[in-house]
C-alpha cells in the first residue's frame, strides 16, 4: 500500500475529514456563528412555526435544501452593512423565526446584484427569498424601523412603475425628500447637474399599455 493511501487511512480510522479546511476565524469568534446565536431562546413554537413552509411556497425555492455552506455570504458585496449575514438569514429562517427575519436589516441591506444566487451550490435563488421576505415584512408591518428611507423608497418606486409604467426619477425624488425632510438638502448640487444635463426630465415619459403594467402588479398581489 502507498504512504499516501496509508496516510487516508490513518486519518479516516482517527475520525479526522481530510477535506477539512482550517476555520479562518479564532474558535468562538466566527462571524457566521455569532450570527446564527439568538439572544432569546429557541422555543418548540419556533420549531413548528410555519413560516419556514411559507417562505417557500410564496418565494418558490426550498428552503430545506440550504445546507449552511456559507458561499452567498462570502461572495456578498453588502455583508459589511447587514445585522444577519445571507446565509444566517436563511438559517434562521429554517428554525422559524419570523420576527428576528422580517425585523432585520440585511433584506433591506441586500441590493438584489444576486451574487448569492448564482454562487449556491443548491442552485437556490436567495435574492428572490430576499425580495420575498421584504413584501412579507412590509405586508406585516414588521419592517425594521432604522431602514425607514430604503422602505419609503421602495414604496415610492413601485408606485412609480405601477402608475406610469416606468420610472419617474424627477417625481420619486419629489416625494422621497417631501416624506423623508431630514434629505431635503442632500445632492441639491449633484440634481441641478443632472437637470441641465437632460438626466432628470421633470416630465415623466410614458409607456403604452400600461394597463398591462398594472395587470402584472395585480397578478402579483393575489
Amino acid at each position: 500500500m502507498s504512504e499516501e493511501l496509508k496516510e487516508t487511512e490513518k486519518d479516516l480510522s482517527s475520525g479526522d475529514d481530510p477535506t477539512e479546511t482550517e476555520k479562518d476565524f479564532p474558535p468562538g469568534d466566527d462571524p457566521t456563528e455569532k450570527d446564527l446565536r439568538s439572544g432569546d431562546k429557541l422555543t418548540e413554537k419556533d420549531l413548528r412555526s410555519p413560516f419556514k413552509s411559507e417562505i417557500s411556497e410564496a418565494s418558490e425555492q426550498g428552503m430545506a435544501d440550504c445546507y449552511q455552506c456559507g458561499k452567498c455570504s462570502a461572495g456578498c458585496p453588502m455583508v459589511d452593512y447587514m445585522d444577519l449575514m445571507p446565509n444566517a438569514v436563511m438559517r434562521n429562517v429554517q428554525l422559524g423565526l419570523r420576527e428576528r427575519v422580517l425585523g432585520c436589516k440585511t433584506i433591506w441591506m441586500c441590493v438584489s446584484c444576486e451574487t448569492c444566487s448564482t454562487r449556491c451550490p443548491q442552485e437556490i435563488d436567495i435574492a428572490r427569498i430576499m425580495d420575498t421576505l421584504r413584501e412579507i415584512s412590509l405586508q406585516s408591518g414588521m419592517a425594521n424601523h432604522e431602514m425607514k428611507d430604503i422602505t419609503c423608497f421602495h414604496e415610492l418606486f413601485l408606485r412609480s412603475v405601477r402608475k406610469k409604467g416606468r420610472l419617474d426619477e424627477a417625481g420619486i425624488v419629489m416625494n422621497f425628500k417631501t416624506r423623508r425632510p431630514r434629505h431635503l438638502f442632500e445632492d441639491m448640487v449633484t440634481g441641478l447637474q443632472m437637470v441641465v444635463k437632460g438626466k432628470l426630465p421633470f416630465i415623466p415619459h410614458k409607456i403604452k399599455k400600461r394597463s398591462e403594467v398594472e395587470q402584472i402588479f395585480k397578478k402579483c398581489s393575489d
